[in-house]
């Protein structure tokens, strides 16, 4: 038969591109093994120029797979670096903060500490000037009474140890405070002013009084200094704006809350001698 006569196609069907690179690689590994083994042998053997290329596409791979790694390495080296400097900057925040904060309750308290030391001023100058309004005061009544009552002595004030009823419950709660602190605007039950020492006296005798010294002035009816009786509500300055009052106790003396110095005291009607009294009872 003619070499060049048809011959019917018993071909297997065409194998898949996978399987064909795959025998491709496998037959290239195969050359690159008789490659190897050839130029170990004889210098007689001719050398394999079919792997030829193989030296070029190992060595390509291996730079690409170097530059690969050196590039996570350097991403790796980057986040790290943004992660510390993101922790720097929340501690950073976190602190100034805090400063913040501090500086803000410093300046409070400074600001609380200077009202204080402010209202303290205020409160000791105007206990002065009542002091020194209470000394004239008392200067020009004993002026003006020392005239009239000349080559006259007066009656003795009635003694404590006669008080009795309401009187007496008054004046044992006033005694009682002797001691307590004098506080603007307190109202017991260990500190005072003069006002709120006197409402709480006549409190216990059931007697309401109105809360400031202006108004107690004038609560009941004008007595002598001359006729005072247990219980009786001494007051300075004039009848209706009285600065300051007291309970007289009997035996020519008064208790009463005086000032931030001295607190709540018993004294005689010579330590500081009131302008007039209202008897309530």
């Amino acid at each position: 038969m003619s070499h060049t006569a048809h011959i019917p196609s018993h071909r297997k069907p065409r194998q898949r591109a996978s399987k064909s690179a795959l025998r491709a690689g496998v037959a290239g590994g195969v050359l690159s093994t008789i490659a190897v083994a050839g130029a170990a042998g004889p210098a007689q053997a001719e050398p394999v120029t079919q792997t030829i290329e193989m030296p070029t596409i190992t060595s390509g791979f291996s730079t690409a797979v170097a530059a690969s790694a050196q590039a996570t390495q350097q991403v790796a080296l980057d986040l790290e670096t943004q992660a510390d400097e993101d922790a720097a900057a929340e501690k950073a925040a976190k602190t100034a903060k805090k400063a913040h904060a501090e500086a803000v309750r410093k300046a409070e308290a400074k600001k609380k500490a200077e009202a204080a030391a402010k209202a303290r001023a205020e409160a000791e100058a105007k206990e002065r000037a009542e002091r020194a309004s209470r000394t004239s005061e008392r200067t020009t009544l004993s002026a003006s009474s020392g005239s009239s009552d000349s080559g006259s002595s007066a009656s003795a004030p009635s003694s404590s140890s006669n008080v009795s009823g309401s009187a007496a419950s008054i004046v044992a709660f006033a005694k009682a405070q002797v001691g307590d602190a004098y506080v603007p605007g307190g109202t017991g039950p260990n500190s005072w002013d003069c006002s709120g020492l006197t409402q709480a006296a006549y409190r216990t005798a059931g007697i309401d009084l109105p809360r400031v010294s202006q108004s107690q002035s004038t609560f009941g009816t004008q007595v002598s200094l001359d006729n005072l009786q247990p219980g009786d509500i001494l007051y300075w300055g004039s009848a209706g704006s009285a600065y300051h009052v007291a309970i007289y106790v009997g035996g020519g003396e008064f208790v009463g809350a005086q000032n931030s110095n001295t607190g709540t005291v018993q004294r005689s009607l010579d330590y500081d001698r009131p302008t007039g009294a209202v008897r309530v009872l």
